[in-house]
């Protein structure tokens, strides 16, 4: 009888390749990302508020699916490089309203040129067939998952 153990083959297994590709194209994204002072995360933040157009940093945790902790963060570190602007909520005072600048609008752009450069470089390694066949397997994949990873 084999064991468990001796069967498994890491490289070969899916959860690996995904993961393996995940951080790959993560990494390059993030090296295009460093140059204008963002991250990936703070790059969805600065998504969730000009092109979302969400204000509260539970609505922008929820929007990117990381936790509070994780959210604030990147909105001090926004706020510290004049991307973002924060205040007090006007009808509830507990409540932080969060905007985006015209330094974080400009950065949101160029972000958002370099992810799509970044999809592009990927995408453009496979046929139409063949990315519409990975976005349908994904999907599948994905079902019935929970769309909030921030537990992950």
């Amino acid at each position: 009888m084999t064991d468990a153990a001796d069967s498994y083959d890491l490289h070969d297994s899916l959860g690996y390749q995904i993961t393996l590709l995940a951080r790959i194209t993560e990494r390059r994204f993030e090296q295009a990302l460093t140059p204008l002072g963002l991250s990936r995360v703070t790059w969805c933040v600065l998504l969730a508020l000009g092109q979302q157009g969400l204000d509260s940093p539970s609505a922008i945790a929820g929007y990117i699916g990381i936790d509070r902790t994780a959210t604030s963060r990147a909105l001090r570190r926004l706020e510290r490089d004049g991307c973002i602007s924060r205040k007090g909520g006007t009808q509830d005072r507990r409540m932080t309203e969060v905007s985006i600048t015209s330094l974080g609008r400009q950065k949101l752009a160029a972000a958002t040129e370099a992810a799509q450069g970044n999809a592009h470089y990927f995408s453009q390694k496979l046929s139409w067939y063949e990315r519409d066949s990975l976005k349908t397997i994904i999907a599948t994949l994905m079902e019935g998952e929970a769309r909030n990873v921030s537990g992950l």
